[in-house]
């Protein structure tokens, strides 16, 4: 097997890695790249040709590990795209909004550029591209071993980190002896709400690991929650509001049902919740059609429907509506994307609110170098916001106990499992932070690391 790091190598976005094995051409991951000079790397030519590709695993929804699937199907791919129902329905949603996006983002360039005397500029992909990605789509549950033809085998297990998240076990023969390779996909930390926690194969003669959090613990989640119990009393009593940047999918709905429990405790009164994002709110019903992969606690509180003492929560659906939330000036939680605010409708409050000193940011997820949000988390004291400087007076307020992700130690953990002393390599992570957790390993197991360069080829 030929194992192409093309991907997700040495940064936190765009996880795309190539296989060749027994005359079969696989990726697993596809996806967008976010942070510094997104636009210009998305748009380059793949690294592979699209046309020759036979299948693509997805391991979860978030796009930047499956984002660039329209353009791949545009550009030639034709094979099936494997992943889980769940996934699979929320893929669905996400892509026609990322195809959406790209479409208007291209529209009010193209007006700047014709101002300017410049060609028009066109979109990464359409909507009309995404409805030829549907048709391709194979759904395969967890923990169902089955057969892609050339002595090649798959099985997805629960990875715990959003709904229909797996890891990717996939065994090959190329040789006598039958190896298997363990893709990671992103895994989640133990106790995440609604969703069960990850299961972890094992055995493997190769380990494919993110490693997103693997320089740092996050905060215990009875922490972070009494933390932001507090920002909410002390923002609510300065006369201002909570914005929260966060992705529609996984956090958004995490954050839903927390808040909406500590109202069930009576932490807090008469709160008023506006998810401020068409997208997580129909992403909120996918979550309520999956009952199959909601933990104990959420299948008993789900099946109850026992909301008395419920948040009063409010789906803001069209433009002019989240507008109009920038005229209410104190006591309301505003929920909205993007989760590194780097698009979307937070980006306008931001830019309405963030001067505000008795308003308050909470970031409640991973901000990567170069977005907006990284900028305000580090403190900057002006931020460029839709074509103007903002000053960033509101309190910031970084949570990070309620990542879905797994933090060092749970990472480490994760890999204690496998007794096998597999090959390890480390991706999905910023090159400091990657490198390190490499050396971690190395350290703890005396396994055999790598921490693989954009491009690098390994035979397994």
């Amino acid at each position: 097997m030929k194992l192409n790091f093309l991907g997700g190598a040495r940064t936190v976005t765009g996880s795309c890695f190539y296989i060749e094995c027994n005359n079969l051409k696989i990726l697993v991951e596809c996806g967008l790249y976010q942070g510094e000079n997104a636009d210009e790397i998305n748009r380059a030519a793949f690294d592979f040709r699209p046309e020759e590709i036979d299948y693509i695993f997805v391991t979860h929804a978030h796009l930047d590990h499956s984002g660039m699937l329209p353009k791949v199907v545009k550009e030639g791919f034709g094979g099936k795209i494997i992943t889980t129902p769940a996934t699979r329905d929320l893929l669905e949603l996400m892509l026609y909004d990322a195809a959406s996006i790209q479409e208007s983002d291209a529209e009010w360039k193209t007006r700047k550029a014709m101002r300017a005397g410049k060609p028009p500029v066109l979109p990464l992909y359409t909507v009309e591209d995404v409805r030829s990605v549907l048709p391709l789509f194979d759904e395969k549950p967890y923990g169902t071993v089955f057969n892609l033809g050339s002595g090649i085998r798959y099985r997805f297990l629960d990875a715990g980190h959003i709904l229909g998240s797996g890891t990717l076990e996939v065994w090959f023969q190329d040789s006598e002896k039958e190896k298997k390779i363990v893709f990671s996909g992103d895994i989640g930390k133990k106790g995440n709400p609604i969703i069960r926690d990850p299961s972890v194969p094992a055995e493997a003669n190769f380990v494919i690991m993110e490693s997103t959090y693997g320089n740092r613990l996050h905060k215990p989640l009875k922490d972070s929650i009494d933390e932001l119990v507090q920002a909410i009393r002390i923002t609510f009593k300065k006369g201002g509001n909570i914005y929260i940047p966060s992705f529609a999918v996984g956090r958004a709905q995490d954050l839903l049902y927390m808040l909406n429990d500590l109202v069930r405790e009576k932490r807090l009164y008469n709160i008023h919740v506006y998810l401020d994002s068409p997208l997580a709110e129909e992403v909120t019903k996918v979550y309520l059609s999956h009952p199959e992969v909601y933990d104990e606690e959420a299948m008993k509180r789900f099946s109850t429907r026992d909301f008395e003492g419920s948040l009063k929560l409010h789906f803001v659906r069209g433009v002019q509506e989240s507008m109009a939330l920038n005229r209410i000036k104190s006591g309301i939680i505003v929920i909205a994307g993007s989760g590194m605010c780097e698009g979307g409708r937070i980006m306008h409050h931001l830019k309405h609110n963030l001067w505000r000193q008795e308003c308050s940011v909470v970031f409640v997820g991973f901000q990567g170098k170069g977005t907006l949000g990284r900028e305000i988390v580090e403190r900057k004291r002006f931020v460029r916001i839709l074509g103007e400087e903002i000053a960033a007076r509101a309190a910031i307020y970084t949570i990070n106990g309620f990542s879905a992700h797994a933090d060092q130690a749970e990472l480490v953990g994760w890999l204690s499992y496998f007794k096998d002393s597999p090959e390890v390599f480390i991706v999905h992570g910023e090159e400091d932070v990657a490198l390190s957790f490499g050396r971690l390993v190395e350290e703890k197991f005396g396994f055999k690391t790598h921490v693989p360069e954009k491009g690098e080829v390994f035979e397994l």
